[in-house]
Formats: structure tokens, sequence, C-alpha cells
């Protein structure tokens, strides 16, 4: 057998199992690098209750998913369906630090520099998570995990924060540069 035959034979065999995880990706992964191409579209339906004593919504949608507001492979975004009247998300001065000028989505990757959810940073830019969404960043690494900021579509002056590892997502504010 020629040799140059040998090497593609070799790699071809070395390489099923990698063309056998990628066929048995369910288009309901998280996290693992995935990226969304866009954020998630303005909600329309009903918003889950927020007020006190509300049951506090699940986010588990799927074995082995987390239960924080996530992105499935397929660009689907659960748990972004509190609607625009959402108390929680009114802010009285939304661009009180100025608006987030250093791009959006799959084209702009940001690598979190130091912090935590009270305030973290990267590339020179401050942000801070929703109070009432901390508990969801808890396995974020604020040194250096990779982020995606999204415009959120309902929310006047939030953002959202896509942890490109986990695949979860919070809401952020802006707190300027």
């Amino acid at each position: 057998m020629r040799p140059a035959l040998k090497v593609l034979a070799v790699s071809l065999v070395l390489s099923l199992p990698l063309w056998a995880q990628h066929g048995s990706r369910s288009s309901h992964s998280v996290g693992g690098g995935y990226v969304p191409h866009s954020g998630p579209p303005a909600y329309h339906g009903t918003p889950h209750p927020t007020h006190e004593g509300a049951p506090r919504p699940t986010y588990n949608d799927h074995e082995g998913h987390p239960e924080a507001p996530h992105v499935h492979h397929n660009g689907q975004w659960v748990g972004h369906d509190q609607g625009r009247d959402d108390a929680r998300f009114h802010l009285d001065h939304p661009w009180e630090h100025g608006q987030f000028t250093g791009g959006f989505g799959r084209g702009h990757l940001w690598r979190l520099a130091g912090g935590g959810p009270n305030r973290f940073w990267f590339g020179g830019f401050y942000f801070s998570v929703a109070p009432f969404e901390v508990d969801y960043s808890g396995d974020w690494l604020w040194d250096s995990d990779d982020i995606v900021i999204y415009e959120d579509p309902d929310h006047v002056g939030w953002y959202l924060a896509y942890n490109v590892r986990l695949g979860t997502y919070v809401h952020v504010t802006y707190l300027g540069q």
C-alpha cells in the first residue's frame, strides 16, 4: 500500500469517534463553544408571573441542561419569556452610563477580565448582572470565560451576556468605560 494511502486510512479511522460524536449531537445541546447567530426575538407570549410568591421558573428543559436561562444549539433562547412589562426590568435611567458600543452578537467575542456579578469587565467596558439573576452566573469564571453581548429586544437599558462555555445567559446593565 502506498504511504499516502496508509496515512489517509489511519486518518479516517482516527476521525470516526469525532464524526460519531458530531452526528449524535442533539439540537438541544447547550454551551461547549456554541455561539448563537442572533439574540432572542421579542417575546409576544404570556409572560411568566414574577410577583411576590410566584413560583420561580425552571429552565432545566432537558436532561443535562442547566437550571438557568440558556440557549440551545438550534438558537432557541430558553427563559427569555418575561415580557416587556416585567417590573423587575424597569430602570428609571436606562442609559445612565451611556450605551454599549463594543459590538453585539456572534462576531464579537469578549474574554472576561475580572470582577464578579456586581461589576465585571472586558475590553475596558464594565457591566453588572441583574440582582435577581446573580445566582444564574454562579459557575461563570469572571477572569477567563468568553462571553457575547446581545441587545435585549424587550427591556430598555438591558443587555444579555451569553457565556460561550456554559451556554447560559443573564441580563446585564452597562456601567460605562
